[in-house]
């Protein structure tokens, strides 16, 4: 008997950068609330991609990984990783201040293993 390969769950992955709480003492609804701004752009931007799509078909049934990176140095080398990569994603940047705070991606079915490397060198679960 032939078994189908086991299709990986669409998930997006949200970013925050722990400095923001822990060094320029941001709230957490300040924090959580660069991680929706990317969340929605990023969601925005991805409209019309087919994993998007299919993601926002049952709104019941989303995964999201919510992780945090030390500062806006590490935010900027996970995003070279997924711009190398070809990975949809939005960085927000926060205005007026101009500061990049949080980055979020289009929901992904697989991740390469360079990708999910990056993820595990930049970034831990938010705490």
């Amino acid at each position: 008997m032939a078994t189908a390969a086991v299709k990986e769950h669409l998930t997006m992955f949200i970013v925050v950068r722990k400095d923001l709480s822990k060094s320029l003492n941001w709230n957490n609804g300040s924090v959580m609330t660069q991680a929706c701004h990317a969340a929605t752009a990023v969601l925005h931007v991805t409209r019309n991609d087919p994993d998007t799509v299919e993601y926002l078909t049952d709104i019941t049934r989303m995964h999201k990984v919510v992780l945090e990176t030390k500062n806006a140095n590490s935010l900027e080398k996970l995003e070279t990783v997924l711009k190398d990569h070809q990975v949809p994603h939005y960085k927000w940047i926060e205005q007026p201040e101009n500061i990049p705070t949080a980055l979020a991606t289009a929901p992904l079915g697989e991740r390469s293993p360079e990708v999910k490397d990056a993820f595990k060198k930049y970034c831990s679960l938010y705490r």
